[in-house]
């Protein structure tokens, strides 16, 4: 035992010892731990959270959430225009294999500090579930939402200490663009009913979030058949990640928009109220009246 120990940490500090020299000192880059331990005090703390609201009444805060998507909305768009000005939009990127830039350049650090903002992004998302899980919308906090908001900072360390750059970079860059156009619903929704006449185009941000992960798919699976200077195992994980939400959100796709819709049978009783049965392929009212969805809805 002692012996597996050692080894175990003889191969860490191996591991960390080639990470990108360029990130070591950057905040939380360090070693993966303070990553690790905030992704696992979300995913258990949204159970603690459902628990603790469970038989309260939802907070109002409308204003906030105005605040907060706006600001969310500038930063995502600020990351994917940084995505292309370092990198895709200079003439030095290919959509096939684009190994990483490891130089001081000024367009390689650049691209070095936006993958950085990218994944310290993903733990400011995690107010997306804090405050549904405030305003009682737990219909909205699926096994989607956890695994997307839990899993990927503590994946996209990773990148940043080995790769803050080159190939892995698209879906980045792909999701922060899906990320202006979602934060800019959502922060439309949250203005009030007045509102709600501007949100017509909720289908096709579903579709777009859709046609995201097969665009990651497509892109990173080639990886899988050429001859790269890119380390092959990050393009797995790109793979593996982009196919399991594919498979995720593919269902919540075809349940939302394609599936039959629910049935009801209206039969009245004695006392004059009406007693409803319902069949529902998709969801069920929630206690403060919402739709339950494993997607996006508006107030």
């Amino acid at each position: 035992m002692t012996s597996f120990i050692t080894k175990a940490t003889e191969y860490y500090d191996d591991l960390l010892k080639i990470g990108d020299p360029r990130v070591a000192d950057w905040f939380m880059m360090a070693t993966p731990w303070p990553a690790f331990f905030l992704c696992v005090f979300y995913v258990s703390s949204v159970k603690i959270g459902i628990g603790i609201m469970a038989k309260r009444k939802p907070f109002e805060i409308r204003k906030i959430l105005v605040v907060y998507n706006i600001f969310m909305m500038f930063l995502s768009g600020y990351v994917f225009v940084e995505f292309l000005l370092s990198g895709w939009l200079t003439g030095t990127y290919s959509l096939g294999c684009q190994p990483v830039d490891y130089s001081y350049t000024p367009l390689a650090i650049r691209m070095a500090k936006v993958s950085w903002l990218f994944f310290f992004s993903k733990f400011i998302e995690f107010f997306d579930t804090l405050f549904f899980i405030l305003r009682k919308k737990f219909g909205h906090i699926s096994f989607l939402h956890v695994f997307h908001h839990g899993a990927l900072p503590f994946m996209w360390w990773f990148g940043v200490k080995f790769v803050p750059g080159g190939f892995g970079t698209f879906h980045a860059m792909i999701n922060s663009f899906i990320h202006l156009i979602m934060y800019t619903y959502y922060g439309l929704a949250a203005m009030g009913p007045k509102f709600q006449k501007y949100l017509w185009w909720k289908k096709y941000l579903t579709t777009l979030q859709l046609i995201q992960f097969i665009a990651m798919l497509v892109h990173s699976i080639q990886l899988l058949f050429i001859e790269c200077n890119y380390p092959v195992i990050f393009a797995k994980a790109i793979t593996a990640n982009a196919l399991m939400m594919l498979v995720l959100f593919g269902d919540f796709y075809w349940k939302e928009y394609f599936k039959k819709k629910p049935t009801v049978d209206v039969s009245r009783i004695s006392n004059g109220s009406v007693k409803c049965n319902m069949q529902h392929n998709g969801s069920l009212p929630n206690k403060n009246g919402t739709a339950k969805s494993n997607g996006i809805k508006s107030d």
